[in-house]
């Protein structure tokens, strides 16, 4: 009777479990769709339903007769139209530049006010972005024009809210603090104020579209300058609906510029708008010539060739393990700090690190986006790459053997032979 009882019990309670979990998916699908700043959906971003980025100057949001085509990264359809400027149409970003004076739109003796609405601005937008429903949004666009797994993804989300979030309330005015030091008679004080260039710019790349944007444009306008951003244009949906979240949040549309553009466009546009700084991340053959042709009035963060040095002592093999392929693997080694190479002691050598970094490294596949795609170097080229240096500079390389196996067994040695005896003549 007991178990008939709780049998018949759970037969009546199933289409009211079922009723609830539609209801369910109906109010999250609804929520989704409903982001109040949110001009896509994610997961409807396709070939036949193309998202549209548009730019951003003097208030207004912009299209463009002109534009760039981007690719989904994981089937090669494109999926994105971005809008972007030539040229030609330059103008208007350069008008708006302009009219920033060099004292900015606030500092400690104008518009103080600023600062705390800055300070309410960061706080709406952190509370946003701690919602499962907002998170999850900006989690799966950046996995959509950056592969990473979701973890890596949504590690960008949650540094940029908690950098909004210690900088809520008062946290801005505090960060604009002076200082006052006595003079050598009475009456007398030297005064010291955290001051805004006003005009400036700021370029990104596209290995992380939401962090390092972000944090970099918070913290221009914050002291009072008008940013002028461009985002790499791969990936610049990203930035472009957390602009639009910010506007939702209480900024006002004039107080920033988005732009897309090439390099060759935006070059221009800092020659004829002169900002008074430009904060450029990048590689650092354009760092150099922006350095020149900006007369020096640039902050750079690039990246570099990063080692990492095991001494004779070895301990927590695992852990190094688990390290090493983080650093040199997590989002697909695209990261401003990934691992170049790592130097170690003989004694690591005959450990069981090399076997246990091979097997995580043989774990990352691209169904969970532990590793990225490459769609620009073919099979045949990364190979002939693998086997020359492998040969011809004695270079340490470990490859997950299934994977080899798996090329090497769909005939390409023949190919593989070929294109290195090409090489054999060339200097790498």
């Amino acid at each position: 009777m007991y178990r008939f009882g709780v049998c018949r019990e759970m037969r009546g309670r199933v289409p009211q479990i079922a009723a609830l979990n539609w209801l369910s998916s109906l109010s999250v699908s609804r929520s989704i769709h409903n982001l109040p700043f949110a001009t896509i959906e994610v997961e409807e971003i396709s070939g036949s339903q193309p998202a549209e980025v548009q730019n951003l100057v003097q208030g207004k949001w912009t299209g463009s007769t002109s534009g760039e085509t981007i690719v989904d990264p994981l089937n090669g359809e494109p999926f994105i139209q971005v809008a972007e400027v030539d040229e030609t149409g330059i103008q208007p970003f350069v008008d708006s530049l302009s009219k920033c004076p060099k004292h900015g739109l606030h500092n400690p003796f104008k518009a103080p006010e600023r600062y705390l609405m800055l300070g309410d601005i960061s706080n709406k937008a952190a509370h946003m972005l701690s919602l499962p429903k907002v998170s999850d949004f900006f989690t799966r666009l950046i996995q959509r024009v950056a592969p990473k797994s979701y973890q890596q993804a949504l590690g960008e989300v949650y540094v940029t809210q908690k950098f909004l979030e210690n900088f809520s309330g008062d946290q801005v005015r505090f960060l604009a603090r002076s200082f006052a030091v006595p003079g050598n008679h009475l009456g007398q004080q030297s005064h010291g104020y955290r001051w805004p260039y006003g005009p400036v710019a700021i370029v990104t790349p596209f290995n992380f579209p939401l962090e390092i944007p972000a944090l970099q444009l918070m913290g221009a306008l914050y002291m009072g300058n008008k940013p002028i951003l461009k985002v790499d244009s791969k990936v610049s949906i990203v930035m472009e609906q957390m602009i639009r979240l910010l506007h939702h949040c209480g900024l006002p549309m004039e107080d920033l510029d988005f732009i897309n553009s090439d390099g060759k466009t935006m070059n221009k546009l800092l020659l004829e708008a002169n900002p008074r700084m430009t904060l450029f991340t990048g590689s650092s053959r354009v760092a150099d010539k922006l350095a020149v042709d900006l007369k020096g009035r640039i902050k750079l963060e690039d990246a570099g060739f990063d080692w990492k040095i095991l001494g004779p002592d070895v301990q927590e093999v695992d852990y190094v393990a688990w390290v090493c392929d983080q650093d040199a693997y997590a989002c697909s080694g695209q990261k401003c700090s990934a691992q170049s190479i790592v130097f170690m002691h003989e004694n690591w050598f005959k450990s069981s690190l090399i076997s246990r970094m091979k097997d995580l490294a043989a774990k990352r596949k691209l169904e969970d986006l532990t590793i990225g795609p490459v769609l620009t170097v073919s099979v045949v080229s990364f190979f002939s790459l693998f086997y020359y240096r492998s040969n011809k500079l004695a270079q340490l390389i470990v490859i997950a053997p299934d994977l080899a196996d798996m090329f090497f067994n769909h005939h390409l040695t023949g190919k593989l032979n070929h294109a290195v005896n090409n090489l054999e003549g060339k200097k790498m």
